[in-house]
């Protein structure tokens, strides 16, 4: 399985949560994986070696990245008047 986690990944848990689901929803992504489950709504926090381990299989991957993260390419930045 591919180490590579997407926001709005669907991936089914080894253990079950105590509601009873299996699937959990990937919400942010960093040096912590934060995850709601599909069933309750529950939020949890995972280490990301943790994650990796406890995840079964990735149900449904999340849509590619864009290119530019914080859309600063395109901005140009207020109050910079060089041509003075």
């Amino acid at each position: 399985m591919t180490d590579e986690i997407r926001l709005d990944d669907v991936v089914q848990m080894k253990k079950k949560h105590p509601c009873g689901s299996y699937e959990w929803t990937v919400t942010r992504i960093g040096a912590d994986i934060k995850m709601r489950c599909n069933t309750c709504g529950r939020v949890v926090m995972l280490d990301r070696m943790v994650f990796l381990r406890r995840r079964k299989k990735l149900l449904k991957q999340g849509p590619i990245p864009a290119d530019v993260t914080l859309g600063f390419a395109e901005q140009e930045i207020e109050g910079d008047n060089s041509d003075d």
